[in-house]
């Protein structure tokens, strides 16, 4: 019997999955093919480090990408092209390209999960960004019943979303296409990042070695419980709960202390200006301190990060939700922003 505690990383729910795991791209792509011809729900889970799934279960088929597989091959002007099964750890590539010398994933070390989640979510750290190096997803489109390579301008990036997160593509990444660069023991990308660039006591844009930049970047996750540990139950968690909410900046001179960190985000749809805020900050701000746990609950906030929801005693699903929603109501009321999950909530409700 397989559980949905030891399919995701935050470890709840001890419902049975009625799990089919392909071990090919091609029988990956022929099962989700088949389930999508299926009248009835169905549930997609890779690394299961942004899945939670509610104590009753999914009443359905289950479907874990766990195939692997990874090519490199040379391109243009020192570039290399590497195509990664979506069933392939995102730490362990990152980890098998900065060892080649390639930088442009360096800064994303560190992040759980499979390849095949990264473009839905297009993940980001300390500057970096999927959408950096994207080429290409191919997926098994349910609308078309094919499969297809679908190019990165097509997919409709944003800050963690894309066109198959929205379901306006509606299908499953087989596979990843990156464009990284050959850089050599003293080159690597610019660091990006205000916090990456003191750990390195570097200037910020400074260049430094893409190894040393990976090991400056999981030190910081691991300072954070976000970087898998078995021996440390701040690491039982989805990683960041809440996404950094974006708003006009005039919301947030009017709203927020001028102390509030706040990061230009472009502008919206009428012309006006936009800003990130932290979430962290706006957490920890409206009352909710680190290790905060509500009376009886096996949920509580992260010891050593204020953005993660943890399974610190044998939690349920209901109880992490029931911080989120505590959380959620608390930065609301004291600030007017609505924090947006992170993690799909399977079941469950905020």
């Amino acid at each position: 019997m397989t559980t949905f505690a030891q399919l995701t990383t935050t470890q709840v729910s001890q419902a049975e999955a009625d799990l089919t795991e392909p071990e090919t791209r091609d029988a990956l792509a022929e099962a989700y093919f088949e389930l999508a011809d299926r009248d009835e729900p169905f549930l997609v889970i890779g690394g299961g480090s942004n899945t939670i799934v509610s104590d009753d279960g999914f009443d359905g088929p289950v479907l874990r990408v766990a195939t692997r597989g990874v090519e490199y091959r040379p391109g243009e002007g020192g570039e290399v092209i590497v195509v990664a099964d979506a069933g392939e750890s995102w730490s362990e590539l990152v980890d098998a390209t900065v060892a080649r010398g390639l930088s442009g994933i360096e800064a994303l070390a560190g992040i759980p999960g499979s390849v095949g989640a990264t473009p839905v979510q297009n993940i980001g750290a300390y500057g970096q960004e999927l959408a950096d190096v994207l080429v290409r997803v191919e997926v098994a489109d349910a609308d078309a019943g094919e499969r297809r390579w679908v190019a990165d301008a097509d997919l409709g990036l944003g800050y963690r979303t894309s066109a198959l997160k929205r379901e306006e593509l509606l299908g499953l990444v087989l596979a990843v296409e990156l464009r990284l660069r050959e850089v050599d023991s003293t080159g690597g990308a610019p660091v990006q990042y205000a916090q990456l660039a003191k750990a390195l006591d570097v200037e910020l844009g400074e260049r430094v070695p893409v190894a040393q930049q990976r090991e400056a970047v999981l030190r910081l996750r691991a300072s954070k419980g976000m970087v898998l540990d078995p021996s440390d139950v701040d690491t039982r968690s989805s990683g960041s709960f809440f996404m950094n909410p974006i708003v006009r900046r005039s919301f947030a001179s009017e709203a927020l202390p001028a102390s509030a960190p706040r990061f230009d985000a472009g502008k919206d749809a009428e012309g006006l200006e936009l800003v990130k805020l932290s979430a962290a900050w706006l957490i920890d701000h409206a009352g909710v301190q680190k290790g905060f746990a509500l009376p009886g609950s096996g949920a509580a906030i992260s010891s050593k990060h204020t953005l993660a929801i943890t399974n610190h005693a044998d939690a349920t699903a209901e109880q992490i939700a029931e911080l989120a929603r505590y959380v959620r109501a608390r930065v609301l009321a004291e600030f007017g922003v609505e924090l947006i999950p992170e993690p799909n909530l399977i079941g469950l409700q905020l």
